[in-house]
């Protein structure tokens, strides 16, 4: 059976990220008719619209925003494998997600190193939670993930990279807290559900029989931060997040049991790693 050809999905990526068949048509040097064309071929080929006309532009059709993750991986593994062929060097684009927490102060030196070393390679950063990076992984949108514990990942290969130690922060007025108890009707401000942080707070709540009265969710550790130290309710962060927004003045810090506050940031993948991805496993275990 005659499978989709790499050049028609370069045509549609390129369409989708052009926002219509002109500008792709002039993109890729060919003539629009040529374009549109190809585009007609391969939805007939896949018996699905991948397109919706919009006035003058075009959007993406349910068919099409499922082939786009699928075609992004194709043509970088068909580019990957022509790099590989010719060299031990990698290059071309690598898609790596991370934790807010760790993109903010674990890999900053990490990725400079590693553009030193493979300059060829460009690297794009997607931030989110455990849960939202593991559901990017699993639909091919990156390659690799910095997440953290607890998190299951079956299926996928893991190497432990940074050991985090959490910490509680409340308003600089809240003397003490040493148990769940002493947070009884406070406010929980967090990130979505998915993060795994989050989750490890939730149970030890719980199992203290305690269930905040109301929770806030934020994008951004610095919106955590300054609402936790403005006296609107409590958080868990890492210790080096604090140190690396230099905010440790600006909340109280409080010691939670080891069994919450030890922590480790794994990087997961799976499959054969790709040559970008191989050379950063393979810096981070000699670190």
């Amino acid at each position: 059976m005659r499978t989709i050809d790499l050049d028609s999905l370069e045509i549609f990526r390129t369409v989708v990220s052009e926002g219509g068949v002109i500008r792709a048509a002039g993109k890729l040097n060919r003539v629009q008719s040529n374009v549109t064309t190809r585009i007609r071929q391969l939805e007939e080929r896949l018996g699905h619209r991948l397109f919706l006309r919009q006035g003058r532009s075009l959007a993406l059709a349910p068919a099409g925003r499922k082939l786009l993750p699928y075609a992004d991986r194709l043509l970088r593994l068909a580019e990957e494998a022509e790099s590989e062929l010719r060299s031990e060097v990698p290059a071309g684009t690598f898609r790596l997600g991370s934790l807010e927490s760790t993109a903010g102060s674990r890999l900053p030196p990490v990725l400079s190193r590693y553009h030193k070393l493979y300059p060829g390679v460009v690297v794009e950063l997607v931030s989110g939670t455990t849960g939202a990076l593991l559901k990017r992984l699993e639909a091919f949108e990156v390659e690799a993930a910095f997440v953290s514990q607890p998190f299951s990942a079956a299926g996928f290969e893991s190497l432990a990279v940074f050991e985090e130690e959490l910490v509680l922060i409340t308003a600089r007025s809240v003397a003490s807290v040493t148990r769940p108890g002493d947070l009884a009707g406070a406010t929980l401000i967090a990130f979505a559900q998915g993060c795994s942080y989050r989750r490890l707070l939730e149970q030890w709540l719980g199992k203290g029989g305690v269930l905040p009265s109301r929770s806030l969710e934020f994008s951004s550790y610095q919106a955590m931060i300054a609402c936790v130290a403005a006296g609107t309710g409590f958080a868990i962060v890492p210790l080096s997040v604090l140190k690396a927004l230099r905010a440790t003045a600006d909340v109280r810090q409080h010691a939670l049991p080891e069994r919450v506050r030890a922590n480790r940031t794994h990087l997961v993948w799976r499959g054969t790693p790709s040559v970008a991805l191989a050379r950063l496993i393979e810096m981070l275990d000699k670190r």
